[in-house]
């Protein structure tokens, strides 16, 4: 299940190996740390019991290994998993400081305010 996300809708696909990279390391921040960004879920996740949620958000922090299936532009921006019988998908996209548009540069963390979104994938 490959989706684009915002990053990759607004052509920032074909940026480049080391731009990619530096996305990323980005989202890679951002998605372990949670800091500098909302972090929302879909009405479906936050019905889940507490501790279910709980668990995939721990899930979302801790992933680390990126699939060619996951992550073909390789910007760590999109992943699934299972867990507790629950199909989860979470993404990052990334916006301009208003979250309005996309970032012209989402390379630029001064001008780019991520946003992960965990839903379940009946939900995407």
């Amino acid at each position: 299940m490959i989706s684009p996300t915002l990053n990759q809708a607004h052509g920032h696909v074909y940026a480049g190996r080391h731009r990619m990279r530096m996305i990323a390391r980005l989202n890679d921040e951002f998605r372990s740390t949670f800091e500098d960004g909302p972090v929302l879920m879909t009405a479906r996740v936050i019905a889940l019991p507490v501790e279910l949620r709980s668990a995939a958000i721990v899930g979302v922090q801790g992933h680390t290994v990126f699939a060619q299936d996951d992550d073909p532009y390789e910007e760590h921006d999109w992943a699934s998993f299972e867990l507790g019988g629950q199909h989860f998908v979470w993404t990052i996209d990334c916006y301009d400081e208003t979250r309005t548009y996309a970032s012209k540069n989402p390379c630029d963390p001064d001008i780019t305010t991520r946003v992960l979104t965990l839903m379940l994938a009946a939900d995407f």
